[in-house]
């Protein structure tokens, strides 16, 4: 079985605290999603589990060593797919496919048998022999996915493996995870896109600025959403937001004649662990026709990743 233990990990660049405390397991045949706004320490925590960073403090667990500094035999139980390329665009794909594999102690009839297993996987089979360098971006991401299954790692790590890639690229790539994790991979999946998570994370870990936010399965962090009612208005002046107080969240979009305020209520009570569905519904409703606000739409939001990623991390922009 295929286990990884992340225990207690701490990292600081000078004065700052990039990982902090960080505790996470990823078990055999398990993809598991960590997501974390620009700077949240993701790829810094990835590069530590991959040996590419040392830790100030922490262990890092993997199949029965203790890592930090993994030896070379060690690192062949890890396959890393970087959000940077890393692939060479001079050489064909076969030749990309096959400089990693000795890497990685492929020879031989092996090695050519695990070219054609993975070229037919990433669906490069037709282009083995065209150099990468002539390739969309759809398809070099899918070559530097290959890279990382050369050996057939017990532990995969993938650093946003889809971003800037055509719908078609991105389905057979998230089969492809899929399939690894059903050989009884464990994967790391690191991405932006929820939607992806969502469709193919079993649990899911959330940080910012190093430490864990939240960590579990995603149906049950989903349940933790107070459910939400989103009025939208033409204009809101000063005496309705008086009147509305903190019965209400605001959001101003648009701009010019077409500006918008978003008024977001919170259901008020719940019973046991579930929300009730009691908002303030009607009270707003009442003082937005007390002040002639006018009410372009209201709708339900439902619970979603990305509705638990921006509570807790915040709605302000990251560089």
């Amino acid at each position: 079985m295929n286990r990884l233990d992340v225990v207690k990990l701490q990292k600081s660049f000078g004065a700052a605290r990039v990982v902090d405390g960080l505790s996470f397991s990823v078990e055999s045949g398990e993809i598991f999603g960590l997501l974390g706004p620009n700077g949240a320490g993701k790829t810094t925590t990835m590069s530590i589990i991959a040996g590419l960073l040392e830790a100030d403090a922490g262990e890092i667990r993997l199949n029965g060593y203790t890592g930090g500094k993994f030896s070379a035999e060690t690192r062949k139980q890890l396959g890393l797919a970087p959000q940077d390329l890393a692939i060479y665009p001079d050489l064909t794909a076969r030749e990309n496919l096959e400089f990693f594999g000795k890497l990685y102690g492929l020879h031989g009839v092996e090695l050519a048998r695990r070219c054609d297993e993975v070229l037919g996987q990433i669906g490069l089979t037709a282009q083995a022999n065209v150099h990468t360098g002539k390739f969309s971006g759809g398809m070099k991401r899918r070559l530097n996915f290959g890279v990382a299954l050369m050996h057939q790692p017990p532990l995969l790590i993938l650093d946003e493996p889809t971003v800037g890639v055509d719908p078609q690229s991105r389905n057979h790539l998230l089969d492809c995870v899929r399939q690894e994790a059903s050989r009884g991979a464990a994967v790391i999946y690191a991405s932006h896109y929820m939607e992806e998570v969502s469709a193919v994370c079993h649990r899911v870990a959330i940080i910012d600025h190093g430490r864990l936010l939240a960590l579990g399965r995603l149906d049950d962090l989903l349940r933790q959403l107070t459910p939400e009612i989103s009025i939208c208005v033409r204009e809101l002046p000063a005496t309705a937001r008086e009147r509305l107080g903190s019965r209400v969240r605001y959001e101003i979009s648009g701009n010019g004649n077409s500006m918008e305020t978003r008024l977001t209520l919170a259901a008020q009570s719940s019973v046991g662990d579930v929300p009730s569905p009691t908002w303030p519904l009607q009270q707003v409703l009442e003082i937005l026709d007390a002040e002639q606000v006018q009410v372009v739409s209201i709708e339900t939001l439902q619970s979603s990743l990305e509705r638990l990623f921006l509570e807790l991390t915040g709605r302000s922009l990251r560089d």
